[in-house]
């Protein structure tokens, strides 16, 4: 089937932009530090920033890290958990960070839930910033995130999120019906953070049961946005978008688990949120 023309320059425009901000990011990353003269957060208790890797990520890994050192305000700590069989297999560029301030963790293996879980279980009473590994965050990222939550206490903040579509039964839609939220719509029990853009959690964000290990393992093993956007939602806390668009440089990775394609791509997603309806009811 042939492509039309106007779709064919669309396509060729969107893949010379993904190129000049590739580039860009890898030019800012060479001059790692940047940020010499960091703001304070301003937050009422400690500001953290955690996420998790395994090693089939770990080349891109260290681009992703200095990004998240390299940002205009400073967060308490930066950590990096990992399988405690997964450490060994460092490389030098992600070792060399932790003079940079990066804290790298041993835990176990809780698939992507190490991003926080592990986070959690130490000291729930911060303010937590989950993000990826294989993505470039500029260095106005947290600071946005930070300014979105002093500005709405208590509230959860995302980046990006999705916006949860019902039936008229207040069951949800399949996820691909899911439109991407818009940053300006009010807070609502339908806005749906992703954890690829950065969402940050206050304290008491989440219902006490959200380091059931055997529950999530059980309801949820490869949704942890799914189970933390239900225990959040459980705690009766909003979820709102940063009022502000940005463009995420992705990494080229590895996608070897199929968890991408089942969870979008197939029905993963679907599966795992009727789970959580089933043993839950209606999100509140």
């Amino acid at each position: 089937m042939r492509i039309p023309g106007k779709w064919r320059l669309q396509m060729a425009w969107r893949a010379l932009r993904e190129r000049r901000r590739y580039a860009q990011a890898i030019a800012a990353l060479k001059e790692f530090p940047r940020q010499t003269d960091k703001r304070p957060h301003g937050l009422d208790r400690p500001l953290v920033v955690t996420l998790t890797s395994y090693p089939l990520r770990f080349p891109h890994l260290g681009k992703t890290l200095r990004s998240l050192l390299d940002q205009t305000i400073a967060a308490d700590s930066v950590i990096l958990w990992l399988a405690h069989t997964d450490i060994g297999a460092l490389p030098d560029d992600v070792r060399a960070l932790e003079a940079h301030g990066l804290e790298i963790r041993g835990c176990d293996d809780l698939r992507s839930y190490k991003k926080l879980i592990p986070a959690l279980r130490e000291n729930p009473d911060r303010y937590f910033v989950i993000a990826d590994d294989d993505v470039y965050y500029p260095p106005y990222w947290l600071q946005e995130l930070v300014r979105a939550s002093r500005e709405n206490p208590g509230d959860v903040i995302a980046w990006r999120a999705r916006f949860a579509n019902m039936t008229a039964s207040g069951r949800f839609e399949p996820y691909r019906n899911w439109k991407m939220a818009d940053p300006n719509a009010r807070p609502d029990q339908r806005v749906f953070p992703t954890g690829m853009g950065g969402v940050l959690y206050p304290p008491g964000a989440f219902d006490a049961r959200v380091t059931d290990e055997d529950l999530f393992l059980e309801l949820a093993p490869h949704g942890d946005d799914i189970w933390f956007y239900w225990m959040s939602r459980l705690a009766c806390r909003n979820h709102r978008v940063v009022r502000q668009s940005l463009d995420f440089v992705e990494w080229p990775t590895s996608q070897s688990s199929g968890l991408f394609q089942d969870n979008l791509l197939g029905d993963g997603n679907d599966r795992q949120l009727a789970t959580m309806e089933t043993h839950f009811g209606a999100v509140p």
